[in-house]
This record gives structure tokens, C-alpha cells and sequence, in this order.
């Protein structure tokens, strides 16, 4: 018999697809390891890698028929990966797909421990799957009523007539051969006590047949044991505290019961060796036998099951208290790894619960806000409850004085671990901090003497988080209004965003605003803003700390939004906070950490922390400077709150809402690492529990929010120019001016075109403007826009969105190109030169998702490609005509387009840029009339008027 070529690694993924569409067979041996599986193809073809005949066996009307076909057989090992494919493939054979359930049955077998060591019947060493218990063996059957018939066409070989083969028992088979292929690493040798069980050669042990059996005793010979607990009678007196014998029993039993798991009935021992009854009839002697074993195994596991032992029939064993004290903890914990299962009374009250409850340490009034103050302390009460009613001060006395595990309480049996109840007794109460008190309660348990203890609210604590529990549902109950200062209307879900930042800085919390792109943050803000100064307890001038490419943006949109309010530029070289007790003061993260003392002066009325995740560090020069500004209220706003680990969220919140998640290294240990790793749940949810009321994350795609968008968003976003980009452009303005006037016709035409080129390239990048080569240019730091350009991409691509890039420019696309490169970002660019085939080929990636970033030139780009799946579009720099603009946004916004665009336009503060924006702004017909020629319209301007538009206008107040 020849095997197939290959081992797992070798198979490619198209060979185990073509498997999985083949009939498989599953072909046992001895040693049960050296078990194949067949693949061959119910047409007859041969499959890939066919390399024997076989004969199988199908059914043929009332009667079967054998045939003979190609088939490719290999080693269980080497086809477990095939089986579990063909279970979930859509198209495999039933056959196929019926041997990866039971791969996957094996499979889940194993990792609950189901292992045990045996000697197959020609004597080898061979490792088995059990034991099983009841729900196992309904599984197998379940799942053998299933085998389809080509799963067991291969009959055995000492079978002359033509039938198929018992399925349960091929099953069977096939799961121990996946155990014994499995098992053969060094823990065998351990698990086994000898190093056969470890080697891949058989090896013969048949001296070892006793020892086996030993093992397994009563474990899954198809009888098993367990305890049933028998408690005392109420009113008998002999545990406290009724008072009353009337005769009843006064003990408490373990009876022992007897499991048939095949027929799945079950009878106490005492019947069974009296055989008076149906159930004791299905045990023969030989289950008699299995159960005295099993016995025997358990009472190694916990001694007291010994005194059954010396019994003529092992009927049940009087506890005492230490001995029920045992079962409630190591004790059956033993027995169940010994395969004997201990069954409570269901009307048995388990356990008492401990649990602490924080509440206000005096009685004060229901005034949130100054109870969120630093003196207002909150303890720790110990609560013991049963059945969620709280025991009384006599009750627990009583409990205390039993030292007992087992106590009669409110008319029903209470299992009592006396450690728990004396570390509850023990605790002391301690103090916390109101906002250490609010984490405590959102996340619903505490750490607290290295056990985890459920945490309760009480008082106005619990008004208070239950008002925090559901921030959106809470801002429809109480919606704060549009300020009437606010030149715009405000979407309903941006009107739920400022009732919840509303909500969060009244109470003296902070919070951390992370809408999508898009979504409106700033102009939240701004309203919050507006809304705030109308009471004096909140009012005063609002500091935003922004990274230097969105401050131009902060300024316009407070001007269009709340004009009149005064904005501020705390940046550059005359910057002041003289007067600066209203409105908005703008500053950047570098200036707030070169300029701390100065910023940590006055007492803001909010600080606004915008792209916070430039702060996510705790430990930078940026964040610490951050956290001395004193203000009345905190506000983060970004699209990414996690970008990396959890340490990021953190770092956001502990300086919004200081205190709420403990120090680092204790968020650390008790939410992040259990988080990160996947390997404790719970952590991940207490923690969504806690933060959930402090960050307010809104998607594009929400319910209720995606109805509300336009199709299509275009913004304006003012980028500032860097010092070397005002020194190129003042200086080419001079120098060009200066020639202009000296000039006339077509020389003065030709000079004012080469101005306006030189201006707008300045405004790009200084070393488009210098040519400098892409490759070799250094292009970070030295342009406002490209600055304002991984901000945007950043915020973008930890979305997962695509996004379009256009510039007039094919060596300012190169410049990009090159520099996202070097960031790791994955970009492509198409311009003129770009081959028609190589077109095809990178709108192919872009639209499939290989590339996320594509960059255009805009002449080469504007139209005839459909690029669809682009949620985004920036223009890095503008172009004369605006309908030129607009074609190329056509080019992510046209039919197919299934998702709202966002329209970026990057324009240089106070250039030539800002003053065509405009005018296209407020002037779109003149617009349309004066630039559909191009910049050629300029040089019919006069020297003064040039000048002026020309001229670089000085941002900031």
C-alpha cells in the first residue's frame, strides 16, 4: 500500500481543498497511530495524489455493492488538517466534512483532559480518549447516527461478507487513533510513568494490560460513580438553630450512586446489590466490579471513601463537619479529578455572598457636584447576603458562633465556608476618593486584600452611576439645548455628544470625545463652550491645545461658527496671555511644554486636548506639562483613543478624570495585561464597563448617525506655514514684485505666472519649491501641510478607511509618495508617465484593498477612474478652477459609491491659497467667470492689486 507524498507542511492549500471535496474513509490499525484516512472521488476519477486502489463498499438499493477506485491515503496526522477544512468548507464531500466534526470532537476532547493511557488488543502501547461521561457519550452517538455510508465503505479486512462496518465503533476508534497521535510528546512519559507512551515506534507492552486498566478503572468502562448529598431533616435538631427534634434524620449521607452511561439511568448502590429493582437489573457483577475499582481509585484521591471499602455493600458514609468542609472546596475538587462527581441538594443555598458596598461616609445631600470633591470621602460597608437579602447584625452573630459548614437559615441549608466568612468579618473599612469610589462601582468589583470582590453603590453613589451607566440614554432624558450664540444647527447625535460633555464637566469629570472624522468634534466644542459661559460657576476662556497644523482650523471655524467670540493664538514669537480671561486662547503641544509655567497661570474654564493621542505617553515632557494646567473642566478629543495597548486609554483618561483608573501599574495588572492577551474576559469587560461612561465613541456607520450625514462632506483645513516657509515666501514675493514693476507685456506676464507657481510650491513644501530629489529630501518638519497630512492619515488609516491624495504637482506627489515610505505607509502613485497597464493594476489594488493611500496627479487622475472605495479625498494643494477639483473628487464619489466622502482641502493660512479659497467661497459665480482661465486671470491684475493678493497675511491675534 503506497502513501501519499507530503507531510501538513507540504500540502499546499489547493490540494486540501480538492481533498476535501472527495468521499474519506477512515481506515483503523494496530498501534491505533498508524490509522489512515482514504480520500477518493465518487465518480471514480482520481483524486490528487491517488496512489492505491481501493475497494469500498456502497449501498446499491436494499443491498451493497463493491467497487474498486483511485484513492490517495495518507497518515491520520497528515490528514486532520484536510478534515478540519473540509467541516467548514461549503463545498466538501459529507463524508469529508462528517470525519472534521469528528476531528474537532477529538479535538475538544483532548483539551478538557480526556486522555488516558491503555495497551491496544495486539498489545501495543497506545493512548485512548476517556473517560467519558454521560454528555460525551451522547455527543458520539449523536454523532455517529450521522456517519454518512461513504464515511465507512472500507470494511474490516477479516470481513468476507459485504457490509459496512459498526459506525459507533469506527468513531470511537478514529477519535483514540487522534489521541495516540497526539499524545506522543515527553508529557506522556509523566502522564504514563514510563517513556513507551512517548516514543513514535510501536513498542510491545502487554505486561503492562493490568496496569492500564488500573488507571482507568471505573472511569469509562461505561459505569461510573458519584455522591449524592443527603442532608438533615428541618427541626431535627442536630445542626443550629431550630430547636426542635421530631426524630427526623440528623445526619448528613453521601450516598453512593451508580451511572449506567450507556442506557444513561442511574441507582443508588444499596439497589443495585439488592437487585430489587428495573434500574438495578441494567448492572451485572462486572459493573459491580467497575464500581468497588472505581471506589478504590477515589478513596487514593480523598481518604474518607476508604471506610466503603471495608463495606459488605458501599451504601453511603456518614460526614462530619470537617469532612463536609473538605467537599466544599479540595476535597470534591479531587474526587471530580478522580472522575467522581459530588451532587448538592438544588434546594441548598451554596453560599453566603460578601460583597462590600461604598457608600458616602456622612449623610449629605443629594449635591453631586460638590461631592465630587477631594474631602468627600467614601467607605468601604462589608454586605453578607443570602439569596440576595442582606443578613442582619443577629444573623451573622449566630453564623460566627455555629463554626459549622453546614447551618439551617431562614428555613433553608446554607453551605458556609467559614474562611470566607471570617475574611469578611475581618476586613476593615477604608476610605476612597469619590472618583476612586465611582471606578470601583462602574467596573462592579474590586481587588481588595488579593481576592476580587463584587462592589456594590450606595446612597448617591448609586443615583450617580446609574445616571453615568448609559451616557446617550441620559442625554435624551435631559437634552441640553442649542446655545442661541451658535451660528449653525447641530445634528441630533451631536446634540446627544454635547449633553454628555455637558453632563461629565458639570459633575467635575472629565471626558473623552472619540467621533469618527467627520462627525463634527470641534463645532461639540465650540457649543460646549458657548453653553458654558452662560453660567459663572463654568464660565471662562477655553484653552485648546491642538498640533500646530489644525490651529488656522480651530480659529475659522470658531469665527464661522461663534463669531464674535474672541480667539486668541498663544504660538510664535508675540505670543501673550494679557487679557486672554475670555473666549479662546489656541495654543500647540510644543509651545504648552516650552511655555507650562506660564499656560499653568490662570484658571481655565475647560481645556480642550485635541488629536489627544499626541499625550498618550504619561511619561513624556508633553503629557506631564498637560496635567499642570489648572482648569474647572477637561475635554480629549480623537478619532484613535488605542492606537498601540491599553496604556494609551489610560494615559487619556487619568488626566481627564484623574484617579478613575487607579495608578498604571495597577490598571495594568488588573484590566490591561488579562485584555490584551485575551486570557481573562472578564478584565476586558469590567473595563469596557468602566470607561464606557467617560468615552463617547461615535462611528460613521452607527444607527441614527449614518441617516444624518450628507454624501458628501468637503472641509477647509488652514495649515500655518513653518518658519522656512515664511522666510521663501516674503522673500520670492519681494524679489518678484520688485522685477514686476520694471516689467511690462509679456515679460510681466510670464513673471507674474512664475510668482504664483513659486508661491503655491512654497506653500506645499520648501523642497518642491528648492527641487530638491524625493529620495534624497528631507521632508518632514518643514511644511505646515504635510504636517496636517499624517494627521489626516493617521486618523484615516486607524479607522481602516482608503483615501485619495491629488496634486497639481507630479514632484510634489513623488515628495508624499517618498515620504509616506519612509513612515511605513503603504502608498502608490499614478501621474502621466504612469504605463497604461500599470494604471489598471494599481486601481485593481486600491479598489481590493492591498493599498489604502493612493496618490494622483491631478491632470493624469481627474477623470475616467473609478475609485469607489475611497471614503476619503484630499487636495493637497488647489487648483484654479474649482470644477477641475471637482472631477477628481468624482473620482471616489460616483455610482457604486456605498459610503458617505469626505472632502479634504488643505489651504496655506494667509497665502495666495487662502485668498483664492475665498473667493471661491464667497464669490463662487465670479469664481466660476474670473479663474476659469487659470492663473493667466492674475496677470491682467494691477501692481498695487497683485501686491495685496500676493502679500502674506499674518494670522493670529
Amino acid at each position: 500500500m503506497t502513501m501519499s507524498d507530503g507531510g501538513p507542511a507540504a500540502m499546499t492549500v489547493a490540494r486540501m481543498a480538492a481533498l476535501a471535496e472527495c468521499a474519506a474513509v477512515f481506515i483503523p490499525s494496530d498501534p491505533p497511530r498508524e490509522g489512515r484516512v482514504a480520500f477518493w472521488r465518487r465518480d471514480a476519477a482520481a483524486p490528487p495524489g491517488a496512489g492505491e486502489c481501493l475497494s469500498v463498499v456502497r449501498p446499491h438499493g436494499t443491498s451493497v455493492r463493491r467497487r474498486e477506485v483511485a484513492a490517495a491515503v495518507m497518515p491520520v496526522a497528515e490528514a486532520l488538517a484536510v478534515l478540519t477544512q473540509a467541516r467548514r468548507m461549503p463545498g466538501a464531500d459529507p463524508a469529508a466534512a462528517f470525519w472534521g466534526a469528528a476531528t474537532v470532537l477529538a479535538l475538544q476532547l483532548l483539551a478538557r483532559g480526556r486522555l488516558l493511557p491503555g495497551v491496544s488488543p495486539a498489545g501495543f502501547d497506545a493512548w485512548r480518549i476517556g473517560p467519558y461521561d454521560g454528555e460525551d457519550m451522547v455527543r458520539v452517538r449523536e454523532l455517529a447516527a450521522a456517519m454518512p455510508p461513504e464515511a465507512r465503505a472500507v470494511p474490516a479486512e477479516d470481513e468476507a461478507a459485504l457490509q459496512l462496518p459498526a459506525a459507533e465503533p469506527l468513531l470511537r476508534g478514529f477519535l483514540d487513533t487522534v489521541a495516540d497521535v497526539l499524545a506522543r510528546t515527553p508529557a506522556g512519559a509523566l502522564a504514563a510513568g514510563g517513556e513507551a507512551w512517548t516514543a513514535t515506534a510501536p513498542q510491545k507492552v502487554p505486561h503492562q494490560r493490568e496496569w492500564a486498566a488500573g488507571v482507568a478503572a471505573g472511569l469509562d468502562s461505561g459505569t461510573a460513580v458519584s455522591l449524592r448529598i443527603e442532608l438533615p431533616g428541618p427541626g431535627d435538631g442536630s445542626y443550629p438553630w431550630d430547636g426542635e427534634d421530631d426524630g427526623a434524620q440528623d445526619e448528613v449521607l453521601a450516598v453512593v450512586q451508580l451511572h449506567h452511561l450507556a442506557e444513561a439511568v442511574v441507582a443508588d448502590t444499596r439497589e443495585v446489590w439488592a437487585g430489587k429493582s428495573d434500574a438495578a437489573a441494567l448492572f451485572g457483577p462486572s459493573d459491580r466490579a467497575e464500581a468497588l475499582l472505581a471506589l478504590g481509585r477515589a478513596a487514593h484521591a480523598w481518604p474518607p471513601l476508604t471506610r466503603l471499602l471495608e463495606m459488605r455493600v458501599p451504601a453511603e458514609l456518614t460526614l462530619s463537619d470537617a469532612e463536609v468542609s473538605d467537599l466544599l472546596g479540595d476535597g470534591a475538587a479531587a474526587l471530580a479529578a478522580a472522575g467522581v462527581q459530588v451532587h448538592w441538594p438544588k434546594e441548598l443555598a451554596r453560599q453566603l455572598l460578601a460583597r462590600a458596598v461604598l457608600e458616602p461616609a456622612e449623610k449629605t445631600a443629594s449635591d453631586l457636584p460638590s461631592l465630587l470633591s477631594a474631602d468627600a470621602l467614601l467607605s468601604f460597608r462589608w454586605q453578607i447576603t443570602l439569596g440576595g437579602r442582606e443578613l442582619d447584625p443577629a444573623e451573622l452573630e449566630r453564623l460566627a458562633e455555629a463554626k459549622r459548614p453546614l447551618v439551617r437559615l431562614r428555613d433553608q441549608w446554607v453551605l458556609i465556608d467559614p474562611a470566607v466568612l471570617a475574611r469578611a468579618q475581618d476586613r476593615k473599612a477604608r476610605d476612597l476618593t469619590p472618583v476612586e469610589a465611582l471606578g470601583t462601582v462602574l467596573a462592579g468589583s474590586a481587588d481588595i486584600d488579593g481576592e476580587r470582590v463584587e462592589v456594590t453603590a450606595g446612597g448617591w453613589l448609586a443615583e450617580l452611576k446609574e445616571r453615568l451607566a448609559d451616557p446617550e440614554a441620559a442625554a435624551r432624558r435631559t437634552p441640553v439645548p442649542q446655545p442661541a450664540a451658535l451660528e449653525a444647527t447641530l445634528r441630533d447625535y451631536q446634540l446627544r455628544g454635547l449633553t454628555w460633555l455637558h453632563q461629565m464637566t458639570s459633575l467635575g469629570l472629565g471626558g473623552c470625545l472619540a467621533d469618527d472624522m467627520g462627525l463634527g468634534k470641534t463645532i461639540t466644542l465650540i457649543a460646549l463652550h458657548l453653553h458654558r459661559i452662560q453660567d459663572p460657576a463654568t464660565a471662562g476662556p477655553t484653552l485648546v491645545v491642538c498640533p500646530t497644523s489644525l490651529m488656522g482650523n480651530w480659529a475659522r471655524e470658531i469665527e464661522r461658527f461663534a463669531p464674535g467670540t474672541p480667539v486668541r493664538r498663544y504660538h510664535g514669537t508675540k505670543r501673550s496671555l494679557n487679557g486672554a480671561d475670555e473666549g479662546f486662547v489656541l495654543t500647540t503641544y510644543a509651545t504648552m511644554r516650552l511655555r507650562a509655567t506660564e499656560l499653568a497661570q490662570p484658571l481655565w474654564g475647560m481645556v480642550v486636548a485635541d488629536e489627544a493621542q499626541h499625550v498618550k505617553n504619561p511619561f513624556s515632557a508633553t503629557a506631564k506639562a498637560l496635567r499642570t494646567l489648572r482648569t474647572r473642566a477637561k475635554v480629549a478629543l480623537t478619532g484613535t483613543p488605542v492606537e498601540n495597548n491599553l496604556s494609551e486609554l489610560w494615559a487619556l483618561l487619568d488626566w481627564t478624570t484623574p484617579g478613575l483608573l487607579g495608578p498604571l501599574k495597577t490598571f495594568r495588572d488588573q484590566y490591561a495585561r488579562g485584555a490584551e492577551s485575551g486570557e481573562d474576559p472578564e478584565a476586558a469587560g469590567r473595563l469596557a464597563a468602566l470607561v464606557a461612561p467617560f468615552l463617547l465613541r461615535r462611528k460613521k456607520s452607527d444607527p441614527g448617525i449614518a441617516p444624518e450625514l450628507p454624501a458628501k462632506t468637503e472641509t477647509d483645513h488652514p495649515v500655518t506655514l513653518t518658519k522656512e516657509q515664511v522666510a521663501l515666501y516674503e522673500a520670492v514675493v519681494r524679489e518678484t514684485m520688485a522685477a514686476i514693476r520694471e516689467s511690462d507685456g509679456i515679460a510681466r506676464r510670464g513673471l507674474v505666472l512664475k510668482l504664483l507657481a513659486a508661491l503655491k510650491q512654497i506653500s506645499n513644501h520648501p523642497a518642491q519649491f528648492r527641487k530638491e530629489e524625493a529620495s534624497e529630501a528631507k521632508t518632514a518638519g518643514r511644511s505646515g501641510k504635510l504636517e496636517l497630512l499624517d494627521e489626516l492619515l493617521d486618523t484615516i488609516l486607524a479607522e481602516d478607511n482608503a483615501v485619495l491624495i491629488f496634486s497639481q504637482y507630479v514632484t510634489m506627489g513623488h515628495l508624499i509618495h517618498d515620504h509616506l515610505s519612509r513612515r511605513g505607509i503603504r502608498a502608490q502613485f499614478l501621474h502621466g508617465a504612469t504605463p497604461v497597464a500599470r494604471r489598471e493594476d494599481m486601481v485593481r489594488a486600491f479598489q481590493a484593498g492591498e493599498v489604502p493611500v493612493f496618490l494622483l496627479s491631478l491632470k493624469a487622475a481627474g477623470t475616467g477612474l473609478n475609485l469607489t472605495r475611497a471614503g476619503h479625498v484630499i487636495h493637497y494643494d488647489r487648483w484654479w478652477n474649482p470644477a477641475v477639483e471637482e472631477q477628481a473628487t468624482d473620482r471616489a464619489y460616483r455610482i457604486g459609491q456605498t459610503q458617505p466622502v469626505q472632502v479634504h482641502r488643505l489651504i496655506a493660512e494667509g497665502t495666495v491659497e487662502d485668498r483664492i479659497a475665498e473667493l471661491l467661497e464667497t464669490k463662487r459665480a465670479l469664481a466660476d467667470a474670473v479663474l476659469g482661465g487659470g492663473e493667466s486671470a492674475f496677470t491682467e491684475l494691477s501692481d498695487a492689486e497683485l501686491a495685496d493678493f500676493v502679500q502674506l497675511k499674518k494670522a493670529g491675534r
